[in-house]
């Protein structure tokens, strides 16, 4: 029985068919359900930015077990490819890719160039990325409306530059079911059988999944696939699919499909989260990291559990969170994920204030509106903003962001009571993502939103801090 390869691009911007608002550790939780799935291939969006995209592929491809964790390189970028690499080399299974459009209308629109030039930096791109790794990825983008000469000679070019996959899309999702599988029958006669060979359909017409079971018949070793969106083959219909035909064609898969609904269901849930009109920031409520820590642990063990948290630790940090950390320890049996994160917010890169909170009135109902109007201080003069937003906690947030000026990523929210009775204490952790790094700020206040303002404004102080010190 042939085994069909899935390659997932829920991931992927330009394939999902979704804007996803995803979180850097949500993206990382989404490749580790994939891989759980028992898809064969991860696809990435390219390396944008060198420090916080770059972070987001090492800590993928250490998260992932079994898949191969698939690249883009940018197109004619020399420096792409060793970037590209440098984050993904850790991978179990790493794969590169060139992706490039071979119909002439997007080939002189998106790059300006003809069909020779084009070739020539498929091949040379090709090249290029086979010098780091063994296995490459061509994949000819709006092959559908393509000149079937041209396609051929972008194929035979990439292969003989060492490609070891080539993806044939109908990026604009133009060709039906019988002809999409005269399409891949073609290609795949020109294409050796040490080649794989995939396919990427488009669902503009709805038929994504029997083009896909079309490509399959015709040849085909591996079909892309979202498990969430709608500009493909769904995963979970697709592996369906294979599940109830695969006798009849001789074809299979490792897709878990047992286990599939239930992991579909999760990414779903995650995926739904969407921000609303008035918030940047989303609107879900998420689970912690689940571990702990006993009283017998080194400092190298709470490092580490550190860095599993997300954060990027000194050494004089990471001392001053192991004393805390030993303190705690010694009362009870263990300290937990969250507890960890509230020493780190606490004690670890704590810095001179540059904003500081003044005042803050807050206006919150069930038939209005929450507003929240902020004064700040820094450098001794008083800075105001005033917000709307879906609660009391957002409103103020975004009034600190208009009052800096600047959006932060909200990795994680956490709220608790730190005394008993109606007059407790509350305690508000608040970690941000900026530059893909992890900062993390501490509130305590009887009332909850005030924790949460000076938690987020005690994260701000640090990036703000940081960068200035660089």
């Amino acid at each position: 029985m042939k085994r069909i390869a899935i390659s997932d691009v829920t991931m992927r911007t330009a394939d999902g068919g979704e804007n996803l608002s995803l979180s850097f550790r949500e993206k990382i939780e989404l490749a580790k359900l994939l891989d759980r799935a028992g898809v064969s291939v991860i696809e990435t969006d390219p390396i944008l930015n060198a420090r916080s995209d770059a972070l987001l592929i090492k800590s993928i491809a250490s998260s992932v077990r079994t898949c191969t964790v698939a690249v883009p390189v940018i197109l004619g970028d020399a420096e792409s490819v060793s970037a590209s690499w440098n984050a993904l080399k850790d991978a179990v299974s790493p794969r590169l890719q060139v992706r490039a459009p071979i119909s002439t209308v997007q080939m002189e629109y998106f790059h300006h160039m003809k069909a020779d030039k084009m070739i020539r930096t498929i091949a040379e791109m090709v090249a290029a990325c086979r010098k780091y790794c063994s296995e490459v990825e061509f994949a000819a983008l709006d092959a559908g409306r393509s000149d079937a000469d041209t396609l051929k000679k972008a194929v035979q070019a990439a292969i003989e530059a060492g490609a070891t996959v080539i993806t044939y899309s109908d990026t604009a999702g133009t060709l039906l079911p019988d002809e999409f599988y005269e399409s891949v029958r073609a290609i795949r006669d020109i294409v050796p059988e040490n080649v794989k060979l995939a396919v990427h359909c488009s669902d503009a017409l709805y038929m994504s999944n029997s083009c896909a079971m079309a490509a399959v018949r015709a040849g085909a070793d591996e079909v892309k696939t979202v498990a969430y969106g709608d500009n493909a083959p769904s995963l979970q219909e697709f592996a369906g699919i294979l599940a109830a035909k695969g006798v009849v064609y001789d074809v299979g898969t490792g897709v878990r499909v047992t286990e599939l609904n239930r992991i579909v269901g999760q990414i779903r849930r995650m995926c739904e989260t969407h921000r609303s009109q008035t918030s940047p920031f989303d609107t879900g409520v998420r689970d912690g990291e689940e571990f702990a820590l006993g009283a017998h642990e080194d400092m190298q063990a709470v490092r580490k559990a550190a860095e599993a948290l997300g954060y990027d630790l000194s050494d004089e940090d990471i001392t001053n969170v192991y004393t805390e950390f030993s303190a705690i320890a010694a009362r009870k049996e263990q300290v937990t994920a969250r507890e960890l994160d509230a020493i780190v917010a606490a004690v670890a890169m704590q810095v001179p204030p540059m904003y500081q909170l003044e005042s803050y009135v807050i206006n919150s109902g069930n038939v209005i509106m929450a507003t929240s109007h902020l004064r700040l201080k820094k450098d001794g003069s008083f800075l105001e903003g005033i917000a709307v937003g879906d609660g009391p906690i957002d409103a103020s947030f975004l009034a600190i962001e208009q009052i800096t000026g600047r959006h932060f990523e909200l990795d994680d929210f956490q709220i608790r009571a730190v005394t008993e009775g109606r007059e407790a204490m509350g305690e508000t952790v608040v970690r941000l993502r900026s530059g893909g790094k992890l900062y993390s700020g501490r509130g305590i206040s009887t009332d909850i939103i005030g924790s949460g303002i000076l938690a987020y404004i005690n994260a701000v102080n640090k990036i703000v801090y940081e960068e200035d010190a660089a």
